[in-house]
């Protein structure tokens, strides 16, 4: 029997290699056929995730953070692909919170991590997942680390980006390269202005006062018309479900790189190849750190459970926690949870690895396996 063991991260406790790892393992003692394939759905982790399926290197360059501090960021080459996350350069988690200064926060690192990947490395399809930013820029840092020339009514240079949008009276590219494919891992529906847009949803995460969400919006508002003049992007763009994701990040990547939004999972699957790996498996195996109503919202888990049903596949999660909701055990034909109740979650948490490869856990997946052979 072929079993595809396919699991996302366990955040803060294990990785989704790890989780693989571990019941690849005790299944093989089983005599099972297993096939290891850890998933992301764009999010953290996606990089180191993909670089293991895809087999490719994991490549360090020295950018900015959002605050214009140097630090070394990573992502992933595999031939001519190359995966990045933007929280790499420009997340959230990089800037101290007594640091943080949303009127000040870049994306420029993010563009710089971009270039590198273009020019150093000859990338022809870049997949770059922008969950975590620290930044409500529009994709403006990234731009002009890309080749963007902004410029004000003089057409002297405006380089203090985003600081000094308000002064920009045009923009050019001036770079020295063709874009490749981008393809963008976002799985919120965001547009770039209003009340559901980047700055009145996402923006107090990032440090930004109510009171100061209009002046966010217009400067989001003034590069989206720079774009439609200056740039010949449609107004509509502005509009798009995404456009919004990671401070605007969605609409530059849209307007500056002519990227395309895909939802995450669905993204990586195809580059995966995940539907042709569950075709030729027997029974899938998924698993991510707790089920609940977000893994419905896109999740690798909600993703893979759809594909496995369509190919009639058997599909089991194992999982730290659930929260039982009949939404969510009607995906799953056998949810496993690990967590030690007499435990916290925290040191749950910390024993991941050990409550995964409990007797108990690989017992109740052969019972399973062997009850649908």
């Amino acid at each position: 029997m072929r079993v595809l063991i396919a699991p996302d991260k366990f955040k803060g406790s294990m990785s989704a290699g790890t989780v693989a790892r571990i019941l690849g393992e005790r299944l093989s003692e089983a005599n099972f056929e297993i096939h290891e394939m850890p998933i992301a759905d764009g999010g953290e982790g996606t990089t180191e995730v993909l670089c293991e399926v895809l087999g490719g290197k994991m490549m360090e360059v020295e950018v900015s953070d959002a605050m214009g501090n140097p630090v070394s960021a990573s992502y992933a080459v595999a031939g001519e692909t190359a995966v990045l996350e933007m929280s790499a350069a420009s997340g959230l988690w990089k800037i101290p919170e007594n640091d943080r200064n949303p009127w000040l926060a870049s994306t420029f690192g993010t563009g710089e991590m971009l270039r590198d990947a273009i020019s150093k490395h000859a990338a022809k399809r870049i997949v770059i997942g922008i969950g975590g930013s620290a930044t409500n820029d529009g994709g403006a840092g990234m731009a002009r680390a890309l080749g963007y020339r902004f410029f004000d009514r003089d057409l002297a240079d405006v380089t203090r980006l985003p600081e000094e949008l308000d002064r920009v009276g045009g923009v050019r590219f001036d770079g020295d390269f063709t874009f490749p494919t981008i393809e963008v891992a976002c799985d919120v529906d965001n547009p770039l202005l209003g009340e559901n847009g980047a700055t009145r949803i996402y923006g107090q995460q990032k440090g930004i006062a109510e009171a100061d969400f209009s002046g966010f919006e217009n400067r989001l508002a003034a590069l989206a018309k720079l774009a439609e003049r200056d740039l010949g992007r449609s107004p509509l763009l502005k509009l798009q479900p995404g456009a919004g994701a990671a401070g605007g990040l969605g609409f530059g990547l849209m307007a500056f790189c002519d990227a395309q939004l895909r939802p995450g999972f669905e993204l990586i699957a195809d580059l995966i190849d995940l539907e042709q790996a569950i075709a030729e498996c027997d029974a899938v195996i998924t698993g991510e750190g707790k089920l609940d109503h977000q893994t419905l919202n896109g999740k690798g888990p909600h993703g893979l459970a759809q594909m496995a049903r369509r190919s009639g596949k058997p599909i089991i999660a194992v999982v730290g926690d659930s929260d039982n909701s009949p939404e969510i055990a009607s995906e799953f034909d056998l949810i496993i949870k690990i967590r030690d109740p007499e435990l916290s979650i925290a040191e749950s948490m910390a024993k991941g690895p050990d409550l995964l490869a409990a007797d108990s856990v690989s017992e109740a997946i052969c019972r399973f396996l062997k009850g649908v052979a």
